[in-house]
């Protein structure tokens, strides 16, 4: 068990909704934790939070995600605000994290380095008021309103024949460009009501008070009303940190994990957008949880195993309980310690409160 300030068991490097879940487990399981994010990302880039069960939509990305630092600093995780740069295995085959301005060392590592969404040259509308990138997301928001869908590829007449579900006014505006998309692509495309608009984008026309699009204007003079729409350019995922460890990626250019999160590199884990599968907020958070629980099954003191116990003896009554002693402290005074007088509970007919345990 880590004991010196720059030592922990987990590293999270990332603090999107799948790395601040990540720590959060870590830390509320006993473990020494520290989250190392550098700001921004997909997630902090959200007007609206969408799709996440408790979370009401006025709350924006920024402020979702300050919450979460909040939660995993109040349960003993350490925060800290820095680029790593670079990450390798020790020779005790632990991991050294350098940051811009600090060197950490860690039992295990989790990736949560997400990905960048490639962007189209202005003039373009404004990110989160007419320019989106999620389409599950944000389709709600556009039922019964025109939309358009920037680009040139599969996925852009794609997404486009999707919007069809919500709205009958759907345009693909490949920007001059010659469409990339397959022949059968294009006959689907062609038995589909969608426009396919292949002038230049000239300008933009916004909303004065909100800042919302309210139409684009094209390089042969044309103006066309659109409430918003998708950019479909394709992603770079940030992938550098993975590959110097060595993690396998896939076709895809995304690290190969399994179930849990682990890569192809014994004590490094992966989760969120970096990983194959829906680029979704509560999906992410899942990947987070799940990753948390089984590094905390790795690395947990106990059950001692028979071929420990046949090695070092039982476990004594000065051996226990493991938490170290200041998320010890940090646990008792928390609002949500049994000791605390904000606890809730379901009683059973004994009066006892039944604890949970998923193994």
């Amino acid at each position: 068990m880590s004991s010196a300030d720059d030592e922990y068991e987990i590293a999270v490097v990332g603090g999107g909704p799948a790395g601040l879940t990540t720590a959060l487990y870590g830390a509320r399981l006993g473990h020494e934790t520290v989250l190392i994010d550098r700001g921004g990302g997909r997630a902090a880039m959200m007007a609206d939070t969408h799709n996440v069960i408790g979370v009401t939509e006025d709350t924006s990305g920024n402020e979702f995600l300050a919450t979460g630092r909040e939660q995993v600093q109040s349960y003993g995780g350490t925060f800290e605000r820095g680029f790593v740069t670079d990450v390798e295995r020790a020779d005790d085959d632990r991991f050294r994290l350098t940051t811009n301005d600090a060197e950490l060392v860690a039992d295990r590592v989790v990736l949560a380095t997400g990905f960048s969404d490639e962007r189209p040259d202005p003039p373009l509308p404004r990110t989160g008021k007419g320019l989106h990138y999620c389409l599950h997301c944000d389709a709600y928001m556009f039922v019964d309103e025109p939309v358009y869908v920037m680009g040139r590829g599969e996925a852009a007449a794609h997404v486009a024949m999707i919007m069809l579900n919500v709205t009958d006014d759907v345009a693909v505006l490949t920007r001059g460009a010659e469409p990339t998309w397959s022949d059968e692509t294009a006959a689907q495309l062609e038995a589909h009501p969608v426009d396919i608009v292949d002038e230049e984008v000239s300008g933009v026309e916004n909303d004065p008070d909100s800042g919302w699009l309210e139409a684009i204007e094209f390089a042969d003079g044309t103006r066309r009303e659109y409430r918003g729409g998708f950019a479909m350019y394709g992603s770079d995922y940030n992938t550098a940190l993975a590959e110097g460890l060595g993690c396998e990626l896939t076709e895809g250019g995304e690290i190969d994990v399994d179930d849990h999160g682990r890569t192809s590199e014994d004590g490094v884990f992966a989760v969120g957008d970096i990983t194959p599968g829906h680029n979704q907020v509560p999906v992410a958070m899942g990947q987070g949880a799940k990753a948390g629980l089984a590094i905390h099954k790795e690395i947990r003191e106990y059950p001692r195993s028979t071929e420990e116990i046949a090695r070092d003896g039982p476990v004594g009554d000065d051996e226990v309980p493991a938490i170290p002693p200041h998320l010890m402290a940090t646990a008792v005074a928390h609002e949500g310690h049994a000791g605390g007088p904000r606890t809730k509970g379901v009683e059973t007919e004994d009066g006892e409160v039944p604890a949970a345990d998923d193994d």
